[in-house]
């Protein structure tokens, strides 16, 4: 188990080794994803591989969870751990890290029917924290972990989007790229 002791060993550890050396804190991460079965696809990065997928009603297998939730899952994921290293960092106990993310959407733009964006129409989170430390122990860890987080950081700040296309013809073997 990650105890609050290792974590901020570990954390303290890569804080100094990027402040020394800043090269060792840029990298460039790739995940693969091969589209099986219409709408299943398996999506492998490094040693874990894993199935998303869309539901039956929308024509999917059901053989893993979505997009849209991997992304609320990412956020919620990506805030409980902060809150749980920067708690650990400080050296204040917590006992329990809920965080329940929503998401609206309106599926008109996702369908085609208008040109309204096919993405959520609004993201929020709820933090549930059972401490026995002092509320603004907490809320110093809050505040620390939301300005550092890097999946929240990708929802609010727009990051440039880079297509490479290649298409290949099977019947010549050729590659176009565009």
């Amino acid at each position: 188990m990650a105890d609050p002791e290792t974590m901020k060993r570990a954390f303290e550890r890569n804080r100094k080794a990027v402040s020394l050396r800043p090269e060792m804190g840029k990298s460039t991460a790739v995940t693969k994803v091969r589209l099986q079965n219409g709408t299943t696809c398996e999506v492998e990065h490094k040693h874990w591989k894993f199935k998303v997928d869309i539901g039956k009603g929308e024509g999917g297998n059901d053989a893993g969870p979505g997009p849209g939730i991997l992304e609320r899952g990412a956020l919620g994921s990506c805030l409980a751990i902060g809150y749980s290293q920067q708690a650990a960092l400080a050296g204040v106990p917590i006992n329990k890290i809920e965080v329940d993310v929503e998401s609206d959407i309106d599926a008109r733009g996702m369908l085609g029917i208008d040109d309204r964006p096919p993405g959520f129409k609004e993201l929020r989170y709820k933090v549930y924290i059972e401490s026995p430390a002092d509320e603004s122990d907490i809320m110093k860890i809050i505040e620390k972990t939301e300005q550092h987080s890097p999946v929240l950081d990708d929802f609010k700040r727009a990051v440039p989007v880079k297509r490479d296309l290649r298409i290949t013809n099977p019947n010549s073997k050729e590659e176009m790229t565009l």
